[in-house]
């Protein structure tokens, strides 16, 4: 197991016979997730820095300073654990033709399958007063893709990876304008990111190799890429009726402005244009109703990644733009059963990229723990490829 996890840590996703489709992101609550993604116009967390920071504004003033200081997540696709079991019995193996063989068939068998894991860490500070909202957290993450290649590959059984291991510092802030035709929120946010990437392929000899730092230090050499950048949020929340029954809200936000794109590399964050709206109606007995659906990147700024060799033998991508409505809408529902100083527990449900999610939210005292799943669609229009990911994470805040 030590060598599949050296391994999946070096690599990550999509590429030769595959396309890379997944839309890019620094962070992923599993409190928005389990409501199918949409956070546009409904914030309420520290975390709305990643979707509107406007949303900011509709932290509970009561709540004072929330405070975040630890919240570790782990990510991973269902049918991981079954994929580096075989993989490692596969390595297990003591004859050398037999190891190849063995994993000549693991390959095969997860041939075009797509594989996530991923662990993070935001900490955070934040709080809503009467003159502004704001907030600050520190982000640290791997993001780990793998797909297998059996016969079909041009190059033979290949396990393609690309990886990125990132950290950074946002910094957001809202503030609200009552009007005479409903309240307006508007935010500005600010990040940092630096990360070291990695996209390539590993073939069955350097699956099999005895060394494992060798092989470490080979896919490094061959395939780090270290890249940073800056990037600003903007955003704004309008409220036409916020002290009627429905509270409807609709927002627009407008993200990664300057070079965030990483340079290119895997896990650039392209600038993009997204709209959302909600309503909260109040309904007795719950402590919290919410729908909410977004519509992001209207302008289509992610592209897909196509990976093939050169004529050296080296791994080479190109993109281009592909729309797909589906996978830009996210429609979800939140529905607080219960809010207490002691105890508060909240039921999500939605549709992210047209497949259902769903989780549930419970914090007792300063523990939290936050569950959700959801699918992601990472083919594009004409190869549809879909890898159901399940989100869990625990934290200590208040």
């Amino acid at each position: 197991m030590k060598k599949v996890i050296s391994l999946a840590l070096l690599g990550a996703t999509t590429s030769l016979m595959a396309m890379y489709a997944e839309q890019a992101y620094l962070y992923k609550d599993p409190r928005i997730m389990g409501m199918g993604g949409a956070n546009i116009a409904v914030g309420s967390y520290s975390t709305s820095v990643f979707s509107n920071p406007a949303g900011l504004a509709n932290i509970k003033k009561e709540h004072g300073f929330v405070v975040d200081l630890l919240g570790i997540g782990l990510s991973a696709s269902s049918e991981f654990d079954s994929f580096a079991t075989d993989l490692q019995n596969a390595d297990d193996e003591e004859d050398d033709g037999k190891k190849t063989e063995a994993m000549a068939d693991v390959l095969s068998k997860y041939s075009g399958e797509h594989f996530h894991i991923g662990i993070d860490n935001y900490i955070s500070i934040s709080k809503n007063s009467d003159m502004f909202a704001w907030s600050m957290g520190l982000l640290s993450a791997v993001d780990v893709n793998i797909m297998a290649h059996g016969n079909g590959s041009t190059n033979g059984e290949l396990l393609e990876t690309t990886t990125r291991a990132y950290a950074g510092a946002i910094i957001g802030i809202a503030k609200p304008y009552d009007t005479e035709i409903g309240r307006l929120d508007v935010g500005m946010g600010f990040k940092y990111i630096s990360q070291q990437s990695y996209e390539g392929t590993l073939g069955i000899s350097e699956l099999i190799a005895d060394d494992n730092e060798d092989i470490q230090d080979k896919f490094k050499e061959r395939y780090e890429k270290k890249s940073s950048g800056f990037g600003v949020d903007i955003g704004a929340t309008y409220k036409p009726y916020n002290d009627g029954f429905w509270h409807p809200a609709i927002a627009f936000s407008i993200l990664n402005i300057g070079s965030i794109d990483l340079d290119k590399n895997y896990g650039g964050q392209p600038t993009t244009v997204n709209i959302g709206a909600s309503i909260s109606p109040n309904v007795s007995y719950i402590s919290k109703f919410v729908l909410a659906v977004d519509y992001v990147d209207i302008l289509n700024a992610n592209k897909l990644r196509i990976y093939n060799y050169d004529e050296n033998d080296n791994v080479v991508s190109s993109d281009y733009s592909s729309s797909s409505f589906i996978k830009n809408l996210r429609v979800g529902t939140s529905i607080g059963l219960l809010d207490t100083t002691f105890l508060s527990t909240t039921l999500n449900a939605g549709l992210y990229q047209g497949a259902y999610t769903a989780g549930i939210n419970i914090e007792l005292m300063i523990i939290k723990l936050n569950v959700a799943t959801y699918e992601e669609e990472v083919g594009d229009n004409t190869t549809s490829i879909k890898d159901r990911r399940y989100i869990a994470q625990i934290g200590i805040g208040w």
